[in-house]
């Protein structure tokens, strides 16, 4: 795992060192620079040794100099590639990089390389020769990959922040970012809450020429959704096959010369990838999180985890923590994170407790969208209007779209024109960016079309993008077992009425894997992270929410309304109303803008939230 960032077309020698000790977290074993002085262009990385620890050194060029990459990520079937690579005329120098491995495979394959590819990636590569930069992102979207491509530069990095250091790139909150991460608690799409900044979107290459500064994208993956209807036919051969494949997966994705770790919740997910790993006879280490107080009441995923670490004796570690000793992280939080988000507190804590022993942490990450177990999909199967607009032939109704997606909205568009102070009426609705999404998936079913909507936008720029982040911050490499190319592509290929149900969701990946888990555990209900922020925000937070949303703040920041106080903040506090969404999700802006916008500095905070107020 690693950091990389690179700048053509305008350059100072502190620019590239200063870039990229934005991420010092991302690698804090090993950093290397490469520069092409004739090209305008410098390149580097920091790096996170999980891989061949001696011989992956990065940047790292072929033999005769023309090829120079960059690499962020890992990639799980590197051997078997590297032996079809052999057996094709290439040499290589290192014991068993998957750096070099990809370096190869572009010199001989180019932009088709992506064939046989499975891990999660995000690299570039420099051709000297045909003086191009080469790049791409991942399936899933599993790393990240920021870019800034103005007036005849290009610039990119795997952290926004890391863009951010460079002084021609001007922090400008972009307003139709920020107008969609009020519905969502996250910004989608390839636009960011930086006006100059894009993301390159998963599944995506790019090709940019160092001659004409021309930058194009293509999508080189897309989910394969059957079509086939078997009524419930022959799903016992489909389990037969997700079994397999998924160990196979989840043996694949601990491929590591460093120490590896299972995150457990005590769900299906991350019990499944514990029990897979222990049957094919692997010591797993597991770590899960408990809290004492009022979250206790919320959430406390011990007893569970428990007896799932019992059932096969791992190595366990249980963390007890007070949920008000989140808070004194929440600054760096928001720092890490780069853009403004609202969820997976939780998460930090498990990645924090997890890097003071191993260097490699599995999660259950992706399992929900591979088998369909969000709300989305009761709603789909219920909705009066969904099955109107089906026998109707006219699936993409503006009111479908306005009324199905913005059931998950924390504010419609309409009540953000209403309390934002932004130029609403000039923004895209939330729902259009969406329906773009559902539009353009290669399926008729509904199911697959949602699925592909959520593959697109929140697994990777909500879920993955807090994943990285979080684990990141210190110097956690994390993996999702659930997104291997091979399990996704055969899930995608199963007929949509065998991999979803109405009312029974995942109820195929339990049938694969229930032998491996405690009966509480295979049949238990969905139940995810959840924290007493009510509470916070009427108790220990309530100086901060007075402090960051109070009226004559928001007069003069001009980005909400005054009356979003009297309106949401003032009966949540009062007891009079439950505005914890609402007030949480314009809370944590109000940090990002605070540190990201306010601040004169970029480097990392040294104070917490308490320092904000006093």
């Amino acid at each position: 795992m690693c950091g990389i960032v690179g700048i053509h077309g305008k350059q100072k020698e502190s620019w590239i060192s200063d870039s990229n000790s934005r991420q010092l977290h991302r690698g804090p074993d090993d950093s290397g620079v490469f520069k092409d002085q004739s090209a305008n262009l410098a390149l580097a990385m920091r790096r996170l040794s999980i891989l061949d620890i001696e011989g992956g050194h990065q940047p790292m060029s072929t033999p005769d100099g023309r090829y120079t990459i960059i690499f962020n990520g890992e990639i799980y079937n590197a051997q078997i590639l590297r032996k079809k690579l052999e057996d094709r005329g290439a040499k290589f120098i290192t014991d068993h990089s998957d750096t070099e491995v990809l370096l190869h495979l572009y010199a001989f394959d180019g932009e088709k390389m992506f064939s046989e590819l499975n891990g999660m990636f995000a690299f570039v590569i420099y051709d000297r020769l045909q003086k191009t930069l080469f790049g791409a992102r991942d399936h899933a979207g599993i790393k990240p990959f920021y870019y800034f491509h103005q007036d005849g530069i290009f610039a990119f990095a795997s952290e926004l922040k890391s863009l951010l250091a460079l002084p021609f790139i001007k922090r400008e909150m972009d307003f139709q970012g920020f107008f969609h991460y009020m519905s969502l608690m996250y910004v989608p799409g390839e636009n960011t809450i930086i006006k100059s900044i894009k993301r390159l979107p998963a599944a995506h290459f790019f090709k940019y020429d160092l001659q004409t500064s021309v930058l194009k994208i293509k999508r080189w993956w897309t989910p394969k959704f059957s079509e086939e209807i078997t009524k419930g036919h022959h799903w016992r051969d489909w389990a037969a096959r997700i079994r397999s494949t998924f160990y196979d997966a989840a043996k694949r994705w601990t491929l590591a010369d460093v120490s590896v770790g299972c995150s457990l919740s005590g769900g299906l997910d991350s019990s499944a990838i514990v029990g897979s790993l222990s049957k094919s006879g692997q010591k797993v280490k597991t770590y899960s999180l408990g809290f004492t107080g009022e979250g206790e009441k919320y959430w406390n995923e011990l007893p569970r985890a428990a007896v799932v670490a019992k059932k096969w004796g791992t190595d366990h570690h249980e963390l007890i923590l007070d949920p008000e000793a989140l808070l004194e992280d929440l600054i760096s939080m928001v720092w890490h994170l780069d853009e403004p988000y609202g969820g997976g507190l939780p998460s930090w804590t498990v990645f924090k407790f997890m890097s003071k022993d191993v260097k490699v942490g599995l999660t259950g990450t992706g399992g929900d969208e591979l088998f369909g177990n969000y709300g989305k999909w009761r709603l789909l199967e219920g909705n009066i209007l969904y099955n109107f607009f089906v026998q109707q032939g006219s699936i993409n109704k503006e009111d479908f779209k306005k009324k199905f997606f913005e059931r998950h909205y924390y504010f419609s568009d309409d009540a953000k024109r209403e309390f934002l102070s932004v130029q609403g009426g000039k923004m895209e609705d939330t729902a259009a960016l969406l329906f773009q999404y559902f539009n353009a998936a290669n399926s008729k079913s509904v199911r697959d079309r949602v699925c592909f909507t959520d593959l697109s936008t929140q697994l990777p720029e909500e879920f993955l993008m807090m994943t990285d982040r979080f684990s990141m911050a210190h110097s956690l490499e994390a993996r999702t077992p659930f997104l291997d190319r091979e399990l996704m592509e055969l899930v995608f290929s199963m007929p949509a009425d065998i991999r979803t149900r109405r009312f029974n969701l995942k109820y195929l990946l339990r049938e694969s894997i229930k032998d491996l888990l405690p009966s509480e555990v295979v049949h238990a209900r969905k139940k995810g992270f959840v924290i007493p922020i009510k509470l916070w925000l009427r108790g220990a937070l309530r100086p901060l929410v007075q402090y960051m949303l109070n009226p004559q703040r928001l007069a003069k920041q001009k980005i909400f309304k005054p009356e979003f106080y009297t309106t949401f903040v003032e009966p949540h506090l009062e007891g009079k109303a439950d505005n914890t969404n609402k007030i949480w999700s314009a809370l944590m802006f109000q940090l990002w803008h605070h540190v990201f916008i306010d601040s004169s500095s970029l480097d990392k905070p040294t104070y917490n939230w308490k320092d904000i107020v006093s």
